[in-house]
């Protein structure tokens, strides 16, 4: 597959970010040589791999959901510039 310096531009516009001419050139390089290395990828015989989520064969542990802070609000809304019934307040930002 090949990337021209058209296509470059055209996904430089999509992503909006500005590329000068000088730069153009360089860009086009790097995503030919990407390309070129996916498509040696693409070579490789994938038939007796199995399909993984993760490549580590850990098992997640997981732990049990407690609330081990908390039980005081007006000590943490001490630190709020604005407060009310123990709620931070702040000001409306949308109309």
């Amino acid at each position: 597959m090949s990337f021209s310096n058209d296509d470059v531009k055209k996904v430089a516009k999509l992503s909006r970010i500005r590329i000068d001419d000088k730069q153009l050139e360089q860009y086009t390089n790097d995503i030919q040589k990407v390309l070129g290395f996916m498509e040696q990828l693409n070579e490789l015989n994938t038939d007796n791999v199995e399909p993984m989520a993760n490549p580590l064969d850990g098992v997640q542990v997981l732990r049990n959901d407690e609330i081990k802070d908390g039980g005081y609000p007006e000590t943490i809304v001490n630190n709020a510039t604005d407060d009310t019934m123990n709620f931070f307040t702040v000001p409306k930002v949308v109309e």
